[in-house]
C-alpha cells in the first residue's frame, strides 16, 4: 500500500479540515517562466504568483494552511511546502503576471493572501511527488475529502543530468521543457544535428554555427515549423525528432562546419532520400 499525503500531514501536526492542497500549473505561462520555474529560480516571484489568486477562489481557499504542489517540466506533481494563509484583501495596485510577458492582474480584480511558509514537512519540499487524479482542473482541493497517494520521495531535489550531446534525443515541443542546465548545455556548442520527420520518416541533417549554438538554432523551428529550410517547407508542420551527430570543436569556423554537415549529408543520404535540398549550408 502507498503511503497517502493526509497520514503525513496528521503525523506533522496538520489539522486535515483546516488544509486545502493547491497544485500550480500555469498553461498561460512564457517559455521559462512556468510557476515550477518560478519556484526553482526565483522564489520571490513564485511567491508572488502564488499569493495573488481569482476572488471566484476565496471560498475554496479559505483556510489556515494550504500544502503547495507545483507541475515540474516532466508533468510531476511536486510538493513545494506547507504555508500557513491568510486573506489580506483586494489587489491593491495593477500587478504584471510573474509568469507571462505583458499580463496583467488589475487593481481591484483579485485577492491578496499572506502567505507563510510553514517548516513542518520542508524535508520533502522538491522531494516528494503524488498522484494528483483525474481531476486536474480542480487545482484546489480540501485535503480530508482528497487524499493523494505518495508516488516517490526522492533522495533530494535534482533536475535530470543533462545525457551528453551523442545521446540527446527529443522532440521539437519538448525543448521548452527540458531543465535550464541542459538549455545551457545546448547553447554552448556547435555542430551538426539531425531532424527526423515521425510522419514521412524522413531526415534532415542542418548545422548551428551561431552564438546560441544547437539551442538557438532550433528555436527557429519552433517558431516557424521549418526553420527557413526548402525541404521542411514542402512538408506539413511535424514535430521532429532532434539530435546531435557531431558537436565542432572551439576553434571551428563557419566553414568548418558547413564542411561536416555536408559530410554527414552525404553519410546519410539525405539528399536523395531526405529532406535536405540543398547541400551543406544551404537554407
Amino acid at each position: 500500500m502507498p503511503i497517502m499525503f493526509n497520514t503525513l500531514l496528521s503525523a506533522a501536526g496538520f489539522p486535515l479540515p483546516e488544509v486545502r492542497l493547491v497544485r500550480h500549473k500555469d498553461n498561460r505561462a512564457d517559455r521559462g517562466r512556468s510557476p515550477y520555474e518560478l519556484w526553482r529560480d526565483d522564489r520571490p516571484k513564485f511567491e508572488g504568483y502564488q499569493s495573488v489568486q481569482g476572488f471566484h477562489n476565496r471560498v475554496k481557499l479559505s483556510a489556515p494552511f494550504w500544502a503547495v504542489f507545483i507541475v515540474n517540466l516532466q508533468e510531476e506533481t511536486m510538493f513545494a511546502g506547507m504555508y500557513r494563509a491568510a486573506y489580506r484583501g483586494l489587489l491593491k495596485k495593477d500587478t504584471p503576471w510573474p509568469t507571462a510577458e505583458g499580463g496583467m492582474d488589475l487593481a481591484g480584480s483579485c485577492d491578496v493572501f499572506d502567505l507563510t511558509p510553514d517548516d513542518r514537512l520542508a524535508d520533502l519540499s522538491g522531494r516528494m511527488f503524488i498522484n494528483w487524479g483525474a481531476a486536474a482542473l480542480a487545482w484546489v482541493q480540501h485535503a480530508k475529502r482528497n487524499d493523494k497517494p505518495v508516488i516517490e520521495v526522492r533522495p533530494a531535489f535534482r533536475e535530470e543530468d543533462f545525457p551528453g550531446f551523442l545521446n540527446f534525443i527529443q522532440p521539437l515541443s519538448k525543448l521548452g521543457k527540458l531543465p535550464k542546465s541542459w538549455e545551457t548545455a545546448l547553447r554552448s556548442c556547435r555542430g551538426v544535428y539531425l531532424l527526423t520527420c515521425p510522419k514521412t520518416k524522413e531526415q534532415y541533417v542542418g548545422s548551428a554555427s551561431g552564438e546560441d549554438g544547437f539551442w538557438g538554432r532550433w528555436q527557429s523551428y519552433l517558431q516557424t515549423g521549418h526553420g527557413g529550410n526548402v525541404g521542411l517547407k514542402s512538408r506539413d508542420p511535424s514535430d521532429y525528432q532532434v539530435s546531435v551527430l557531431e558537436v565542432a570543436g572551439t576553434s571551428a569556423t563557419e566553414k568548418d562546419i558547413l564542411a561536416m554537415e555536408g559530410l554527414w549529408q552525404s553519410k546519410l543520404q539525405s539528399m536523395g532520400m531526405g529532406l535536405n535540398k540543398n547541400w551543406a549550408g544551404a537554407k
